[in-house]
């Protein structure tokens, strides 16, 4: 598959793409900066706001502006005047962890999980933030909350445990946003591990790997489908985007890369497009 600089970005910690139909538009963070940022491939407009502390994740929401995963809780984001309200933190009485990946359900719930910064330590969790304010912990025993996605009957959810090496199904309910059933739908070797996912309208997983040089496509079964090799070897996430959402969208990092690992792979950092022969899903929007 033809892999092309979409943006060069530079981002110390790229993640969490999400493309945005309505304004043609690819937002993503950099963990590290922190910021969130937002492109529009059309106009080559380039827009960013700072943030107060590290972010993991992020939704728009649907009354406007953006739901955020901060190392300090979750917050709202104007994008208008860049100010942030605060909504709670799960974690203020644990300093040794901060949010990670999160993304949006199809009733507009808000999931993000932590990790556990003393790795290998599992410490971390994964939350439900609802539209009304108030989360619930979903899963416990986290290493590095990564990867979500649902299907496309979204009758599973997936998830990813970095420091586990695993992705995992849950059986998903839409209606009560409860999951059951946990079981191990792929591995990694040790040599590199998963990170964010993005899920296709046949119901194929996009799993980004982290030292892995790729990205894998997995059939709904968990056989590896196809990969797609990158000239970065951290990317973070994918997501797909483009008038027609057949462009498949990549984050990396360059964060703690030697300097002569830097000078092998000057993109890192970058944003890369794939042209696909599949469609993605549109992501939906907080409803809080």
């Amino acid at each position: 598959m033809n892999v092309q600089i979409a943006y060069l970005s530079n981002d110390q910690l790229g993640e969490g793409p999400v493309w945005v139909p309505e304004e043609q538009a690819l937002y993503w963070i950099d963990i590290q900066r922190p910021a969130l940022q937002r492109w529009h491939p059309q106009s080559a407009e380039y827009r960013f706001w700072q943030l107060p502390s590290e972010i993991g994740s992020f939704a728009l929401r649907k009354q406007g502006g953006a739901v955020l995963a901060l190392r300090t809780g979750f917050a709202y984001l104007d994008l208008e005047t860049a100010a942030i309200t605060a909504l709670a933190d799960p974690e203020a009485d644990l300093p040794f962890t901060r949010f990670n990946d999160g993304k949006c359900d199809r009733r507009g719930r808000f999931w993000a999980g932590t990790m556990d910064e003393e790795s290998p330590n599992t410490r971390g969790a994964l939350y439900r933030l609802d539209p009304s304010g108030a989360y619930l912990t979903m899963q416990e025993g986290i290493g590095i909350s990564n990867g979500l996605g649902w299907s496309p009957d979204n009758r599973t959810m997936y998830y990813t445990d970095s420091i586990k090496h695993q992705i995992y199904a849950y059986d998903f309910d839409l209606e009560s946003g409860t999951i059951r059933n946990r079981r191990v739908f792929a591995e990694t070797p040790e040599a590199y591990v998963p990170d964010g996912l993005a899920v296709d309208a046949e119901g194929y997983i996009w799993s980004a790997k982290w030292d892995g040089w790729k990205v894998v496509r997995y059939a709904p079964d968990g056989s590896v489908d196809l990969e797609v090799p990158l000239p970065v070897q951290r990317p973070t996430s994918c997501a797909f985007g483009g008038p027609d959402l057949k462009h498949l969208y990549i984050t990396s990092a360059r964060v703690d890369l030697s300097a002569k690992e830097l000078a092998e792979q000057p993109q890192a950092g970058s944003i890369f497009v794939v042209k696909t022969t599949t469609q993605g899903l549109p992501e939906p929007r907080f409803q809080g």
